[in-house]
């Protein structure tokens, strides 16, 4: 038995909503084929170029596929064709992609016995691999699709949301920022009068995506916290802010922990226009990049012919 999915990358934090608000794009995407075999343990094949370890326990979706048949109890194994087309290092959800892959396609074969959360709490383990943390934000929108809010991780608590039709414009610079390395230079304490206008700002974010108040989204999306510091890793980061804004973008800011950057938009024009002025930005400063417009996935993970 085999089957074939793609999973699709993501972007987290949705600038105010640190490691619980986090969205499904319907591209980039990796391609992940999985076969059920005889001899137990997991088999990894990669098709990029990306020379990713194909030792399953140092593999985001090896330790998920090992867990997986611990799980389930059978005294089978997984062979898994990856195809990745999400950079590692990109701040679109690369590991979670792997990983959020790994759980869906593992329940697929294993004739679909884990629950939602189940399935959410595999990939975990993946992420755990790739950033030394267990966080959901890049995971359950990838699972789910859609816009998610992790309102809990202990216990596992996932709200999905409204997803608005909006487009999303992402530029990748192709520099690398390590997701382990941006945590660690995040503050460890901060101000009240920050934490209480981060709250409302996330409380706005969520109450815009419910109600599909697109200007209240645009001005919930403001980071006092995390994006002043993590946005020094980013070149050109508050000038492509700036004039994404002025040609019409609702808001948006750093995808993940970077160097990607995101933008929504309410419509298609305007959503191309601020890929055009990302990515000359970009190549005025010399630096390659990939520029996606795009919306928002709905379906997660999902099986293909």
């Amino acid at each position: 038995m085999s089957i074939k999915i793609k999973s699709p990358g993501t972007v987290a934090n949705l600038v105010c909503g640190f490691d619980i608000l986090g969205l499904a794009l319907d591209k980039p995407y990796d391609i992940m084929e999985f076969e059920l075999i005889d001899t137990p343990g997991v088999v990894i094949e990669n098709r990029d170029d990306f020379n990713l370890p194909t030792d399953p326990e140092n593999n985001v979706a090896g330790v998920v596929l090992l867990a997986a048949l611990e799980k389930a109890g059978i005294n089978k194994g997984i062979k898994v064709v990856i195809e990745k087309h999400i950079k590692p290092g990109s701040g679109l959800g690369s590991s979670a992609a792997s990983a959020a892959g790994a759980a869906v396609g593992a329940n697929k074969l294993l004739g679909n016995i884990f629950s939602r959360d189940e399935l959410v709490q595999l990939a975990m383990i993946g992420e755990k691999l790739a950033t030394g943390v267990k966080h959901a934000d890049n995971i359950t929108p990838c699972i789910l699709g859609g816009i998610t809010l992790i309102r809990s991780i202990h216990p596992l608590d996932i709200v999905p949301l409204a997803s608005p039709d909006l487009y999303v414009t992402v530029v990748h610079p192709q520099i690398e920022v390590r997701t382990s390395d941006a945590r660690q230079i995040l503050r460890k304490q901060v101000y009240l009068k920050d934490a209480i206008k981060q709250w409302g700002n996330i409380a706005g974010l969520v109450a815009g995506f419910m109600s599909n108040d697109k200007d209240l989204i645009g001005r919930s999306m403001e980071d006092v916290i995390i994006e002043p510091v993590r946005s020094i890793l980013i070149p050109a980061f508050d000038e492509v802010k700036q004039k994404c804004k002025e040609a019409g973008a609702l808001g948006g800011g750093i995808s993940g922990s970077g160097p990607s950057i995101f933008m929504l938009s309410d419509a298609e024009a305007t959503a191309q226009k601020v890929g055009e002025i990302m990515k000359s930005v970009y190549d005025g400063l010399g630096i390659e990049n990939y520029v996606y417009v795009t919306t928002i996935n709905k379906n997660g993970v999902e099986e293909i012919a």
